[in-house]
């Protein structure tokens, strides 16, 4: 079992115990975020820092506010 901490922006997002290494250019998903992996670092034996980029998040409630505020008043 291998220590995984997954980072994203130098901010922490994870602590896993796997069984695998996730390797380079692997899509992952954490906490519901789609991501790929940028980097891996060997900490020591058993502890590993994963870096991870993770997809943006589009806000959708914006568009709807906008579209409220063009409608024809009468």
């Amino acid at each position: 079992m291998y220590a995984i901490h997954f980072f994203e922006n130098k901010v922490k997002v994870l602590n896993q115990a796997l069984r695998s290494i996730p390797s380079v250019d692997e899509d992952i998903k954490i906490k519901g975020r789609k991501g790929k992996v940028i980097n891996v670092e060997q900490i020591e034996e058993t502890l590993f820092h994963v870096y991870v980029e993770f997809e943006k998040l589009v806000d959708k409630n914006k568009a709807t506010t906008k579209e409220l505020g063009k409608k024809k008043k009468r």
